[in-house]
């Protein structure tokens, strides 16, 4: 029988989309599965030794940013310009503390710019190339623009400027496919967005996600991931990272306004169906949420057809589910 009340609590996604079962073969199935099991390893064995929540969400989001599979870090979607522009935020359900960067071409990990942020800059954002210089200078990894290339990106964005009646940019010069991108060239499985929500052995809660944004989109746009309230939030009740349209998260405050509703009572389950299958619905916005509460519960929400996700605690075995009803 598992114990009631875990001593700690780890939950991560990669993203919600469209997809539907045929739209992801077997293979690659198996591919996101071990990415996410990845992930979640890298973070529970954290928190498995009485580390901090801090250090393992950022540890597991670390591991999706560097697996081309996912919208973050060497995954990342392109603008319409044909550049990657990514945005990332971590927050201290402790202190309230929280950093955030958008807007990052170089940096290989863009979490641990953002937690840099919070804990050295005395600010909550920055973003461009400030955020770019603030990273060199705190000795954080920085990658040419051809780390972050791959072909099933760039087949995305031919695809939707070409729906559009837009010409796309240039192939970049340097635009070489990476050993292990899984994807032929126009390919698109339009997943977005990982985070992570964790609660440690003492009690600390804490919330990271990163992102690419949107396949094409504007140059300088900024979506909900480095908002702190929006995509994520975490304070002394629950922990918050969503996934999906992020115009409409920043609307509805949705990370914020889901930890207020665990705060008030509800399960984290509840709390995230709330925003995701009644406010977010509402607008006619897609996406998901996951939550960790104080007591170790974990909770998602999506009402989209797929949300890649998976959690762990002190008491449960590992769960890694893609589809409604999975995992």
């Amino acid at each position: 029988m598992s114990d009631p009340r875990p001593t700690w609590a780890l939950a991560i996604h990669g993203g919600a989309g469209v997809a539907e079962h045929v739209a992801l073969d077997t293979d690659l199935q198996a591919r996101y599965r071990l990415g996410l099991k990845a992930a979640l390893d890298a973070g529970s064995a954290i928190l498995s030794e009485g580390g901090a929540a801090l250090d393992a969400v950022e540890a597991a989001v670390r591991v999706l940013e560097d697996d081309p599979l996912f919208n973050a870090g060497r995954g990342a979607v392109f603008t319409a310009a044909g550049r990657n522009e990514l945005d990332a935020a971590m927050m201290d359900g402790v202190s309230l503390s929280a950093g955030a960067v958008a807007g990052l071409s170089r940096s290989r990990h863009p979490v641990s710019v953002a937690r840099a942020v919070m804990e050295r800059s005395g600010h909550v954002m920055l973003i461009g190339d400030g955020a770019e210089a603030f990273a060199r200078a705190q000795g954080l990894e920085a990658e040419p623009p051809a780390f972050f290339f791959t072909e099933q990106r760039w087949g995305a964005l031919e695809a939707h400027l070409r729906h559009l009646g837009q010409a796309a940019p240039p192939r970049p010069d340097w635009a070489t496919t990476a050993a292990g991108d899984p994807f032929e060239p126009g390919g698109e499985h339009p997943f977005g967005t990982v985070g992570a929500v964790a609660l440690d052995s003492d009690g600390r809660l804490a919330a990271a996600t990163s992102t690419g944004g949107m396949t094409g989109k504007a140059a300088g746009r900024v979506g909900d991931t480095p908002i702190i309230g929006a995509g994520t939030y975490a304070d002394g009740h629950a922990a918050v990272s969503g996934t999906g349209d992020g115009e409409l998260f920043i609307r509805l405050t949705l990370a914020r306004d889901t930890a207020r509703l665990v705060e008030d009572g509800l399960t984290p389950r509840a709390a995230a169906d709330v925003l995701i299958k009644q406010k977010l619905t509402a607008l006619g916005g897609s996406g998901g949420a996951i939550v960790v509460d104080r007591q170790g519960r974990v909770g998602w929400s999506f009402n989209s057809p797929a949300m890649f996700r998976a959690s762990i605690t002190s008491a449960d075995a590992p769960i890694v589910g893609i589809f409604e009803g999975d995992g």
